[in-house]
């Protein structure tokens, strides 16, 4: 990892350090980094937080997301026990504007904008900012806020740098071991030092498993008590890989001349088995019903088998300047993303059986389906359905921008920015898929069982025989003839998916930056124009096989243009008190799966399903209020106020309609597709405090301590079929907390630290008691490091050390939907950077 020195002089805004007559103090290591990023928060003009390259390092992070969570007013959502999605003070994902060096980000999955930040190693980062007040010179696509991913420059290290670090360890669960690898080297060279380089890399493999038991949303009210219908249990066994490197490239043949090219290569990898074992009760076949549980019979049972590999890459490339024209300044830069996400088989196969009898409990929080022992007998399940299936999906970015400032003779450092840039992003996918439903012949599971597991959840879901992919596929290849091609189902995995989708926007902007006393103030304003087409497939009854390969049928387009303004407020109310203050204005586009010109007919059943691409983007207006004190150079206490109204709020709606749909006319027919509802609000009060306890006597002047917490409030209005009823934001969490306690001397480092968020909303239902909600979630997290020589440290880490699982219930806690649990994980390894 990346390691900072930050050298601070003692005058001014940070003359409250004691640290003895020298006019510059030298910190090195970890307080560095807490430092340097408290010091950037002091100097922006707008509310941000960061995390720089040694913080990054002092826990078990194994990406940015995961990072990122401590900083106040964040989460994460989570994909199998490992972060994925920021969450900024409640706000969706989607809505997030992440971007790499300052230029927008590309996003690997088809179905959304939301950027997997599990695709970009920790190890690779220079520093992380989330902006939570925009200014016009910030793309506008930022409801919740700004995230930029900063890699490392030569110029910003004093000398040649370096680092190589190794980690092994073990998971609770599975008793597999995680490995990693980085190594990183910068320098400066040539007449004067003018060319720098910076060269990194990073591996790591993680096979893990994954426990869970859900029912499917299931839960049904019978005989006056609500309970579980379904239950399924799985198994998740899990290779997850890494690939980065980061090659940086900086040109200063004199002070007024930066010139640099930024690459960055990410790839992730991962290969999954998922055994499943399901059970489906008959609600008139339900006895001796209490609150506590009761018996079943003539119950269905099926056992499943899901194979998929998932490959994504991303590959960055920046070239620019940046120009001192006397008093002036320019930059000029363009940039270049392509970003692919290949799913070479997402494979599935499933068995079904019938008549099983047993019993449920619900008497100990988790649902527990108790079948017989004709339930784990593999002859009794008999062939249903196998699905082969492959997908690419790809995004190519262009972005070019130019920005220039010059002085204005008003105050003090005052100054005028204007600037133009300019996106085109072009966005594919593509499915294949080919499904069989039926076999002529007897085709039982006993004939490609592959053993069985015992139990999970440390015994309270009895397993039982698993399905024999390599089996399975051997039996399929051998008998293809027998199998019976679904082909309704085969057109429709194969088609509903498939769309392009380009989209341009040229943005241009003014703002002032006005510096007057102790006022700052930046008022300006943005216009972004948008200009999109869509393309998609239309999916009908009578489409067959031979139409795979048919070009896109159905389109769409939009054209608008948005005006920005906006105006953040600066007050240095002392060198240590600075109050902050802003209204902005800003967007969020709808999602590429919801603008996607879909059309799926059922004329059977008279339902369709479709794609909006008349959909309206959101809009925000963005209200903040913050006041910091910093305790010299060493700790803050800050209290941040916000406030966001949101029109337009994007929820999916079934209609009954009349009209052609894709060629078909139909009356009365349900059509789902996503909408528009009326209005939403998200509120909040954001608490941080922090500080080195360096006044305390040695050793323990050695200590810090900090801790954040966020209050959220949301609700919207005019949710398709919930009338007037106001429901709360999807992903939004009403509380948000971190905190920890490090120590660091005489070459100990350690640290544990402590996330929580509450309750979220995942999927409104049609009514409450069919809404899921995310759980409640927190985590323990600890790593301590030893320099055993100068240069070289051992460190050991553990993380998630609570068990903490995933939750999802329906309505109400205590129905619980879906738990899945992982298991604790520890690490150790070793340390040489210079």
């Amino acid at each position: 990892m990346l390691t900072t020195c930050l050298a601070v002089p003692v005058a001014g805004a940070w003359a409250q350090d004691t640290a003895g007559d020298d006019d510059t103090i030298v910190v090195s290591g970890r307080r560095a980094a807490d430092r340097a990023a408290l010091e950037t928060k002091r100097n922006t003009d707008t509310q941000v937080d960061e995390v720089r390259a040694d913080d990054v390092g002092r826990l078990p992070d194994q990406n940015v997301a995961e990072t990122l969570r401590r900083l106040p007013g964040l989460s994460v959502a989570n994909d199998q026990g490992e972060g994925r999605y920021l969450t900024v003070r409640g706000v969706s994902p989607d809505l997030l504007n992440v971007t790499l060096n300052g230029q927008t980000a590309a996003a690997p999955e088809p179905d959304s904008r939301q950027v997997k930040l599990d695709d970009i190693p920790s190890a690779l980062i220079g520093a992380i900012t989330v902006s939570k007040t925009l200014t016009p010179d910030m793309d506008a696509n930022a409801i919740a806020g700004a995230a930029n991913i900063e890699t490392v420059s030569a110029f910003d290290r004093p000398g040649t740098f370096g680092s190589l670090r190794g980690a092994y360890g073990k998971y609770d669960l599975n008793g597999k071991h995680p490995y990693e690898l980085d190594a990183s080297i910068g320098t400066r060279f040539g007449p004067d030092r003018q060319f720098g380089v910076v060269l990194a890399v990073n591996y790591s493999n993680r096979e893990f498993e994954a426990e869970n038991v859900q029912s499917g949303g299931s839960w049904e009210e019978v005989n006056g008590q609500f309970i579980p219908l379904e239950q399924t249990i799985r198994d998740y066994h899990t290779r997850r890989q890494r690939y980065g490197a980061v090659a940086n490239f900086d040109w200063r043949p004199t002070d007024a001349v930066k010139t640099y090219a930024r690459f960055l290569y990410s790839k992730y990898k991962d290969k999954e088995s998922r055994p499943g074992f399901t059970i489906e009760l008959d609600e008139d076949e339900i006895t001796n019903q209490t609150a506590a549980g009761g018996d079943f019979a003539e119950a269905d049972v099926a056992r499943a088998l899901r194979s998929r590999q998932e490959d994504s890459d991303t590959l960055t490339g920046s070239l620019g300047g940046e120009f001192d024209l006397g008093p002036s300044w320019l930059r000029i830069e363009g940039s270049y993303t392509r970003a692919n996400k290949r799913d070479p088989h997402r494979d599935e196969i499933s068995f079904e059986g019938e008549g099983v009898s047993g019993s449920y409990d619900l008497s100990d929080g988790i649902p527990i389906f108790r079948p017989d022992a004709s339930a784990f007998d593999p002859s009794i399940y008999e062939f249903d359905e196998t699905s082969y299936e492959n997908r690419r999906a790809r995004e190519d970015l262009y972005q070019f921008r130019a920005d220039f400032r010059t002085p204005i003779a008003i105050g003090d450092d005052s100054s005028i920015k204007v600037g133009a840039k300019y996106t085109s992003r072009r966005k594919t996918n593509n499915i294949e898929a080919s499904v069989y439903d039926g076999y002529d012949g007897d085709f039982t599971l006993d004939q490609v069982e592959g053993g069985s597991i015992g139990s999970i959840f440390k015994g309270r879901y009895p397993f039982g025989v698993i399905i024999s992919r390599p089996s399975a596929d051997d039996f399929f290849d051998s008998n293809f003839d027998d199998f019976e091609l679904d082909e309704e189902g085969t057109v429709g995995d194969s088609l509903a998916g498939d769309y392009l989708i380009r989209e341009k926007i040229f943005a241009a902007y003014a703002m002032a930056t006005l510096k007057i006393g102790q006022i700052t103030a930046i008022p300006g304003v943005r216009m972004e124009k948008t200009k999109s087409n869509y393309a998609a497939k239309a999916v009908l009854d009578s489409s067959t096989v031979d139409d795979l390969d048919k070009d896109y049928d159905s389109f769409g387009s939009q054209s608008y243009t948005d005006w920005f303004p906006g105006l953040n407020l600066r007050w240095d109310a002392t060198q240590s008190l600075v109050f902050r203050a802003a209204v902005t204005r800003a967007i969020g586009r709808p999602n590429y799966e919801q603008l996607a010109p879909t059309t799926i007919v059922n004329t059977g059943d008279n339902e369709v399903e479709q794609g909006n691409p008349g959909l309206r983007p959101l809009t925000s207006t963005n209200y903040d209020l913050a006041g910091e004190f910093y305790i010299g150079r060493k700790g803050i206490i800050s209290v941040a106020g916000f406030y966001k109204t949101i029109e337009n709020p994007i929820y999916s709606a079934t209609t009954v309609q009349s009209g052609t749909f894709a060629g078909q006319d139909l009356i009365d027919a349900q059509v789902t597709m996503p909408v528009n509802a009326d209005s939403a609000f998200v509120k909040g009060v954001e608490i941080n405090a922090q500080t080195e306890l360096s006044f305390l006597p040695s050793p323990l002047d050695g200590f810090s301590l900090g801790g954040s917490i966020t209050f959220v409030k949301s609700r919207a209005k005019g949710i398709p079929g919930r009338g007037d009823e106001r429901l709360p934001l999807a992903s939004q969490s009403n509380r948000v907390a971190s905190a920890f306690l490090s120590y660091e001397k005489g070459g100990l480092s350690a640290r544990i630290a402590y996330t929580y968020r509450s309750a979220y909303l995942l999927e409104p239902g049609e009514d409450r008691d069919t809404d899921l909600y995310v759980g409640a979630f927190n985590q323990w997290d600890a790593r301590i490091g030893y320099d055993i020589v100068k240069h070289v440290t051992i460190f050991l880490e553990g993380s998630n050390l609570n068990d903490e699982p995933y939750r999802v219930f329906q309505g109400i806690p205590s129905r619980i939907d879906e738990v899945e649990r992982y298991g604790y994980s520890v690490k150790t390894g070793v340390q040489f950077k210079f």
